[in-house]
């Protein structure tokens, strides 16, 4: 046995329409409702970016920060990804992460992936890889970090490798995304 309620106007106690169906399966909110879920930020992850690096191998300089670069961009929601820094132009908690493959020369390294915040370093990763040299490793990060509309987010690493080396690759070996959390 199913049941089944049917309703054409959905309406709180005071009469006061919330949702209304055409009876063909479109339904139209409220201006009220619809202003509601907008001020908590609407109901999509936005705005999202996703980019990986094919351009070309990029070598930066043995124990100073650098900053990697992310050149391919797959989807950016709403224009806030350039250049290889996020600003999401909305405050809010957003999920962020990077992942880098290198080519480690050296029999030993201690690899630093970082999440930077307004040019502060704000959340890393620390990777020690050992007992062979010429070998690819990666290194991932991902955090949650309050942001205000205009705080920039970049990735950047540092390397003990004599010649550390981020690859570039036609799929997305070494890549950089992000997303405004719902709710939080």
């Amino acid at each position: 046995m199913t049941s089944k309620i049917k309703v054409n106007i959905l309406a709180d106690g005071g009469d006061n329409s919330i949702i209304t169906s055409d009876g063909a399966g479109s339904f139209t909110a409220s201006s009220s409702l619809a202003s509601s879920v907008q001020s908590v930020g609407g109901i999509n992850n936005t705005p999202s970016f996703f980019a990986f690096k094919n351009d070309s191998n990029q070598t930066f300089t043995q124990d100073v920060w650098s900053k990697i670069t992310f050149n391919n961009e797959v989807y950016d929601t709403d224009g806030t990804y350039a250049s290889s820094t996020f600003t999401p132009g909305v405050a809010g908690k957003y999920f962020l992460g990077a992942s880098v493959r290198m080519v480690d020369n050296s029999s030993q390294s201690t690899n630093v992936i970082s999440i930077y915040k307004n040019g502060a370093e704000t959340a890393s990763f620390i990777m020690i890889a050992a007992n062979s040299s010429n070998r690819n490793i990666g290194a991932s990060i991902d955090v949650i970090l309050e942001s205000d509309a205009d705080d920039y987010f970049e990735v950047y690493m540092n390397s003990d490798d004599s010649s550390p080396t981020v690859r570039s690759s036609s799929i997305a070996e070494s890549y950089f995304y992000g997303y405004k959390l719902i709710g939080a």
